[in-house]
């Protein structure tokens, strides 16, 4: 296998966007990223996109060959292919593109992420409930937002969790946003505000869940011959691993931890030849703030039950030992499903490169993870300087 790098990295803007179409805010991604890498769109050899359901917010399908087309690239007549694993589907276009750089079948490549939500309203919890199990889960009245009350319900009986350490994740996320220029919200909220926002499902308050966004987000991708052609500061991901779990929450081991991310981590830090403490900055998926929380059990940063030990002393905090969605994360920046795994990509590598301007940590070394649905499908991605 050859060493890929991220030689380019593009985002639009995430929020409501209502002024943009799709096609808008994958080619503003996508423009950002090619001129970033000082490449020409005739040098890609093939793109990945992530896209969890342009069939049903946008009742367009055959998105790859969208993309394609409004980005120029149709001529060249090169693989474009769409990937689909809910909310986790920019994570698993990162991995698709980096297996085809390091299998050597390609020398540049791009993988992208994209989400049109904002237009279909209230619509747009149901279609994102679809990467649930709809027949056991939500034909009877269930949404993510309810699953994910009931695993912090449970971590909080079991374990001592309490609302004030999920507050505090959400407070420390909207701080990290107001420095983050492409973020939906930037503003900060206070302790007392989040936990005296309205329940959406008990104990889950609006400041536990991240928003429903429109985004775009884009990384060109290239072998280790080829990137010291276009940069002096390659960024390397040093692997990627992705895991499948039971899809439905009720059929699962433990309720309180993701397997496919424990999994997932496990294999990444083996492929990295590294260990949990190894690790400097994350971008994880923090759909509400309890999959935050969990993350830092399920990665190995803590043991099983300590994850408030971490928010509670300052460790993931933007100046802390471990910061942790320095970006804002879904929760602050905001959450456009196929996009996601691919706008984590971007902000740990600005922070690797030590571009990111106003919340800059230091680090070496970064780690994304990437879930769909309740964490059916995981990927965890490293990434060196």
């Amino acid at each position: 296998m050859r060493k890929v790098a991220v030689i380019g990295v593009g985002q639009s803007k995430f929020g409501e966007l209502w002024d943009y179409s799709f096609r808008d805010i994958v080619l503003s991604a996508g423009i950002e990223a090619i001129e970033d890498a000082g490449l020409e769109g005739r040098e890609i050899e093939a793109m990945y996109i992530g896209n969890m359901s342009g069939g049903r917010f946008l009742a367009q399908e055959h998105i790859a060959a969208l993309i394609a087309d409004y980005s120029g690239l149709a001529e060249l007549h090169i693989p474009s292919t769409r990937v689909e694993g809910a909310d986790a589907s920019g994570g698993l276009a990162l991995r698709q593109a980096y297996l085809a750089v390091a299998s050597g079948l390609h020398d540049i490549v791009i993988a992208a992420g994209a989400e049109k939500v904002t237009d279909v309203g209230e619509k747009a919890v149901e279609i994102l409930s679809s990467g649930l199990d709809r027949e056991w889960e939500v034909f009877n009245g269930v949404t993510l937002a309810s699953l994910f009350a009931i695993i912090a319900r449970l971590h909080m009986d079991k374990y001592g969790t309490r609302a004030e350490d999920l507050a505090m994740i959400s407070v420390k996320n909207h701080k990290n946003a107001v420095r983050n220029p492409k973020a939906q919200f930037k503003r900060e909220i206070s302790i007392d505000v989040a936990l005296s926002s309205p329940y959406v499902a008990e104990p889950l308050r609006v400041f536990d869940c991240a928003p429903v966004s429109d985004g775009a987000a884009v990384i060109v991708l290239a072998s280790e011959e080829v990137a010291r052609k276009y940069t002096d500061t390659p960024i390397y991901i040093s692997a990627s691993a992705q895991a499948t779990d039971y899809i439905a929450l009720s059929s699962r081991r433990d309720f309180t931890t993701m397997d496919a991310v424990v999994f997932a981590a496990r294999e990444a830090y083996k492929k990295a030849g590294i260990e949990p403490k190894d690790i400097d900055v994350a971008e994880v998926h923090d759909s509400f703030t309890i999959a935050e929380l969990l993350a830092y059990e399920d990665l190995g940063f803590v043991e099983k039950g300590k994850g408030a030990e971490l928010i509670r002393e300052g460790v993931t905090e933007l100046d802390g030992e471990l910061p942790v969605n320095p970006s804002g994360g879904l929760k602050a920046c905001g959450h456009a499903a196929g996009a996601t795994g691919i706008r984590q990509a971007v902000e740990i590598t600005l922070q690797l490169r030590g571009e990111a301007k106003g919340r800059q940590v230091d680090a070496e070394t970064g780690l994304t993870m990437n879930i769909g649905g309740t964490g059916a499908t995981a990927v965890v991605t490293i990434f060196r300087r």
